[in-house]
């Protein structure tokens, strides 16, 4: 059994774990103690048959518990935004240039020349191995679903899904350009979301362009796509103004059209970055909107990092991540994700929640204090993707945690966890990460 800086966890239905410290804001209920400076709360918590069984104030446990010497506990990771079907393709096809259009380019062509099923599969498969092994329990990807991408991917989302039952809950939502949806494809895509139990969705500009100033038929064309989910009962998941340019603001008219329609299901928008650079009366409308639409946001900071602000010589300007804090202070559900994992619209990444939250809390400033932040890796995606039993550290729940060696967030933010611990119903899974090799054969890697 993998060891760490505590001692292994045993093969048994009932144990303790002593002495760990876990986020305040995580635990459901009272905490078993006093929060110290970083929000930590020291606790014992007890297991038993694959579940937690209490949640107790430190030198409850008894003795022969397992020592976890002050290392911090999370609950298993919830990444609600990626895209599994584009994972890993970097090595065959790299943005010639590091630009948004350069990545969409760049993708379609790889799309439309090698995206069968098996090549999906195999590609998938090693985005869900590499999040398991590092302590996510709900992934949501999107899916290309121009035609014909769509019956090809989504029968593979299904199978996949089938495959990982257990242990990862697995969620897809489209992704196809507006424009597209006023196509024939439009209405069979939302069948076909609709038959594999999916959630529409859709970037909001057109087919080759950027997210830039709205086109005149764009209140019309999102009318169109609400339609189709409202008709269906599907939740929505969208790519939202992923730009600098200030004429990029669907964000508003999203939330206006949810208001108008009545929408009822869930509705997340992703990236929103260009809300970061629009002048401070558009921006409190805009988040006025958001939340009475009840829209939940989910934020990229690593892939936006990579993509935003950047020229050809010339050092980035801005972070390009929308307003984490405005938004959260306004009431709005903010998460934070992944997105995508080696490919071109990001040539970095594995895969793994641990760095999402360090990266993120450095590059968007989640701290001073940490507050309630932790929960946009947890508990807020589990709440938006509809998983009460993920997210939070609390009694009944399956025991599906991240055991650290770090004690406080100072160490865990500071150093590569990947001594971890992840159990999955009580029991430590092996923790080793799939070799790269094992994709040579789809991205034709010579040996």
């Amino acid at each position: 059994m993998k060891r760490t800086g505590f001692a292994a966890i045993a093969e048994r239905p009932h144990y303790w774990l002593a002495n760990a410290r876990a986020q305040a804001c995580l635990i459901d209920g009272p905490a078993p103690g006093a929060a110290d400076f970083e929000g930590l709360v020291r606790l014992d918590i007890e297991i038993r048959d694959g579940r937690i069984a209490r949640l107790a104030p430190r030198g409850t446990a008894p003795a022969g518990a397992v020592d976890l010497k002050g290392g911090l506990i999370w609950p298993g990771f919830v990444d609600i935004h990626t895209h599994l079907d584009k994972g890993h393709i970097w090595p065959r096809s790299p943005n010639p240039d590091g630009s948004f259009l350069g990545a969409a380019s760049t993708t379609s062509s790889d799309r439309a020349a090698r995206w069968t099923k098996e090549d999906i599969r195999q590609r998938m498969e090693f985005g869900l191995q590499c999040a398991f092994a590092q302590g996510s329990v709900a992934v949501r990807t999107h899916l290309d679903s121009h035609a014909p991408q769509a019956e090809i991917s989504w029968p593979v989302f299904m199978a996949l899904r089938d495959a990982w039952a257990g242990r990862i809950e697995l969620q897809a939502a489209s992704l196809m350009p507006m424009d597209a949806f006023a196509e024939p494809q439009g209405e069979r895509l939302a069948n076909i979301v609709a038959e594999a139990g999916g959630i529409l969705g859709t970037v909001t500009r057109l087919s080759g362009g950027g997210h830039d100033a709205l086109p005149p038929e764009f209140v019309g064309l999102l009318e169109h796509i609400f339609r189709l989910a409202i008709d269906r009962g599907l939740d929505m998941d969208l790519h939202v103004d992923e730009s600098g340019d200030t004429g990029a603001k669907a964000l508003i008219e999203i939330a206006r059209m949810a208001i108008r329609r009545g929408f009822k299901g869930r509705l997340q928008c992703g990236h929103c970055c260009s809300l970061a650079v629009q002048e401070d009366k558009f921006v409190d409308e805009t988040m006025r909107a958001v939340a009475d639409a009840g829209i939940a946001i989910v934020s990229l900071p690593m892939c936006n990092m990579y993509l935003q602000g950047r020229t050809t010589k010339r050092t980035p300007r801005w972070r390009g991540v929308t307003l984490l804090h405005e938004l959260k202070d306004a009431g709005v559900d903010v998460s934070i994700a992944s997105d995508n994992c080696r490919d071109p619209f990001y040539a970095f990444g594995d895969h793994d929640m641990l760095e999402v939250m360090t990266q993120a809390t450095r590059i968007a400033h989640l701290d001073h204090p940490f507050g309630d932040w932790p929960k946009a890796f947890t508990a807020v995606p589990a709440s938006v993707m509809g998983l009460p039993q993920h997210g939070r550290l609390k009694a009944g729940t399956p025991a599906d945690l991240v055991l650290l060696s770090a004690r406080f967030m100072s160490e865990m933010l500071s150093r590569s966890q990947a001594d971890r611990v992840v159990l999955r119903s009580g029991k430590a899974i092996d923790t080793s990460l799939p070799d790269y090799r094992a994709l040579d054969s789809v991205l034709g890697v010579p040996a």
